[in-house]
């Protein structure tokens, strides 16, 4: 429970370490210092504010490793500025903290790198997988950000599509497997949503809506994933398809279409169908192109790839992924699964099994293992 509660308050810990004159790397450092005080005192004695009672510890921490640095002795002055242990501020500092993270001094995507690992709470391992970049070199994308930014003060916040980035990557992994996170990557997105009147923030809100409302099907008991096509459509949840469906179309009516309202189109046409067998795939693959086209994104090909071989059979779907890259993450999945709807198990089971093998989680890892299995007991029957 105590790890659950330090997760939540760190972004507006971090915000108000920051406002009140640290510099970022020497506040991400105070507050680390602060939360291994917090697990080590917490169990026995949980404070009444934790909040307040990380402000303070953290604070103290920053004002002491600036007096140790000889070269910083100027900020001493801020000694009397140490906040009192009572409450801290109420208000919610953490989309605040994204904007101030996308600092125009960083390149966008080591601003992005940098929020998700300071703020948003993700592994180097988990960021680099997102990239497509190896862990090593995501490590020193981060150090070198942290290093850029360290000693400046933000007073000039990034740009939204920056913040978008982050909130929609946030977003994604917590769809593979923290709800906490999805759910507060959609509360930050709706309320960037009532600050800001920008089509491509509601497009983010809408696609993770629709996403979400799938959430409770894509699971079986057992924790082993479903794969949209045999999802219990009657668990998703409709209220939040219906928003998701009404804030695109407002989007789209502007004509300024970005790459997530054409994602979240693709998402609302895979809710609108009754069933698998019903979805307009002729119509994805027409948003697939459209969103290649906005993005030239490799990853979206892929999918493309699988959308073709859905609308127009197999074999178009192979011609289309014979194009892509095979060391894309996933490109062997969706071989295999082509494959598999050509009518050749043996090299789709054979697919199975190394797209098994470069799972990036658990979870895909078990589902394509049985996918495997499957088609082996089917040919040895």
């Amino acid at each position: 429970m105590n790890e659950i509660l330090l997760r939540s308050l760190t972004p507006s810990v971090l915000a108000i370490l920051v406002r009140r004159g640290a510099d970022f790397a020497a506040a991400e450092d105070a507050l680390q210092d602060a939360l291994i005080e917090a697990i080590r005192v917490w169990p026995a004695d949980l404070p009444q504010d934790p909040k307040g009672w990380l402000v303070t510890v953290a604070w103290r921490r920053f004002l002491d490793a600036t007096r140790a640095d000889a070269a910083r002795r100027r900020r001493e002055d801020l000694v009397d500025e140490e906040p009192s242990p009572g409450p801290a501020p109420g208000v919610d500092d953490t989309l605040q903290l994204y904007f101030l993270c996308a600092h125009p001094s960083l390149t966008p995507s080591s601003a992005v790198a940098l929020t998700l690992r300071a703020v948003g709470g993700l592994t180097t391992r988990q960021i680099a997988q997102a990239y497509l970049v190896p862990e090593a070199t995501m490590a020193q994308r981060i150090s070198r950000a942290k290093r850029l930014v360290s000693g400046v003060r933000f007073d000039q916040p990034g740009d939204v599509a920056t913040v978008l980035r982050v909130l929609y990557l946030v977003f994604n992994e917590g769809y593979s497997g923290d709800v906490d996170l999805a759910a507060e990557a959609i509360r930050l997105t709706r309320r960037l949503a009532t600050a800001i009147d920008h089509p491509e923030v509601a497009g983010l809100l809408a696609l993770m809506l629709l996403h979400h409302a799938r959430r409770a099907a894509r699971t079986a008991p057992d924790g082993s994933l479903v794969p949209l096509a045999e999802q219990d459509r009657a668990r998703w949840d409709t209220k939040s398809i219906a928003e998701g469906v009404g804030i695109l179309q407002a989007a789209l009516a502007r004509d300024r279409l970005g790459e997530f309202q054409a994602q979240a189109a693709i998402a609302a046409l895979h809710a609108d169908a009754p069933t698998a067998e019903e979805t307009d795939w002729v119509q994805i693959v027409e948003w697939y192109d459209e969103l290649a086209r906005v993005t030239d994104s490799p990853v979206v090909r892929l999918n493309r790839a699988v959308a073709v071989g859905e609308a127009d059979g197999p074999r178009a779907g192979l011609a289309a992924l014979a194009a892509l890259d095979t060391s894309l993450p996933r490109h062997t999945a969706v071989a295999a699964y082509l494959h598999e709807r050509d009518g050749d198990l043996a090299t789709a089971a054979r697919l199975y099994a190394e797209a098994a093998r470069k799972a990036p989680n658990l979870a895909e890892r078990d589902h394509l293992t049985r996918q495997a299995a499957r088609l082996n007991a089917r040919r040895s029957r």
